[in-house]
């Protein structure tokens, strides 16, 4: 019936998730360690957003983009720590029906281009800051930054709906073990028992647009931002806006270094852990630093969080 449905003649109707099958007889210590990289990242980006929520002092365009960043974060991670959770303690792997499997990955891809656009975005806002200061309170107004956001968010997921709706036209006959910790494009293709040139060619063809136009703006934000930087006659505001711009830049180094390493090095099988390995980073590790990074290397933050902090202890005293 699930096949009829979705309009092929697979006789595959689930899969099973199999990425650490080799780490099985230990799997209690990388479990708890991914539950804990996985609550400590939930928790410090929910409390990014709630001290940017609640300390006027954080209501300007970058913050406002941070916030973004950090819900997005928290609903990247969840889309694929809970499964992988599982596949820690299930001996044989993990089931995930087709249509789970499908959704996952479109919604993971989604998430992927919007934290792409975001992150363009919040380039373009400190090259506005720092190269355009005059003129940065007129361009980043409330209703700007909400299109912006915006943008960002409907571009992601509108990115790639018609290869997810191609995908699920393929035919798979089995085997029906993915060996990832979650739906990916390519371990997931090639189960498939139709043919999948045309589709790889043009997920290829699309992500590769849809990641490196957004990175060449960064890029160029950078680079101007960098001259206007080196070119500031005061320390002290040399300092100020490296210290403002560190942050992002070890974010977007982190996140951009992750991709490249998972989608340029060869999916053969003697790769495929470290291919694993390199989807860790960019799907639980990078949400788990990017709280820290900001506040940790960020005045603003840091000051923010001690005063909601203080708020909340007096509280409880009363």
């Amino acid at each position: 019936m699930a096949d009829v449905e979705r309009g092929n003649q697979s006789d595959v109707t689930e899969f099973i998730l199999r990425g650490f099958r080799i780490l099985y007889p230990f799997q209690i210590g990388p479990f708890v360690l991914v539950l804990l990289m996985y609550l400590t990242t939930v928790a410090g980006n929910t409390l990014v957003i709630f001290t940017i929520l609640v300390d006027q002092g954080l209501h300007t365009p970058m913050y406002f983009f941070l916030g973004n960043l950090s819900f997005l974060d928290i609903w990247y991670t969840s889309n694929i720590v809970p499964k992988m959770l599982q596949d820690f303690l299930a001996e044989k792997g993990v089931a995930i029906s087709f249509s789970g499997c499908v959704m996952q990955l479109y919604i993971f891809g989604s998430q992927a281009a919007t934290e792409i656009l975001l992150l363009t975005v919040m380039a373009y806002d400190r090259y506005l800051a720092i190269c355009r200061p005059l003129r940065y309170t007129s361009l980043m107004k409330t209703r700007e930054c909400i299109k912006l956001a915006s943008c960002s968010w409907l571009g992601g997921f509108l990115f790639n709906p018609v290869i997810m709706a191609w995908i699920y036209r393929l035919r798979f006959c089995g085997p029906n073990e993915i060996d990832h910790f979650f739906c990916d494009f390519m371990p997931l293709v090639k189960l498939s028992c139709s043919d999948t040139h045309l589709i790889t060619l043009a997920a290829f063809l699309l992500s590769s647009t849809a990641t490196l136009i957004p990175f060449l703006l960064t890029l160029t934000s950078y680079s101007f931002i960098i001259t206007a930087i080196v070119k500031n006659p005061s320390s002290t505001g040399r300092q100020k806006a490296f210290s403002n711009c560190t942050s992002h830049l070890i974010v977007v180094s982190t996140f951009y270094g992750a991709l490249a390493m998972v989608y340029m090095v060869p999916t053969a099988s003697a790769t495929i852990n470290l291919n694993k390995m390199f989807s860790l980073l960019y799907s639980l590790v990078t949400p788990l630093l990017n709280p820290l990074v900001y506040s940790l290397r960020n005045k603003d933050v840091n000051d923010a969080l001690k005063t909601v902090a203080t708020r909340l202890l007096d509280f409880r005293r009363r």
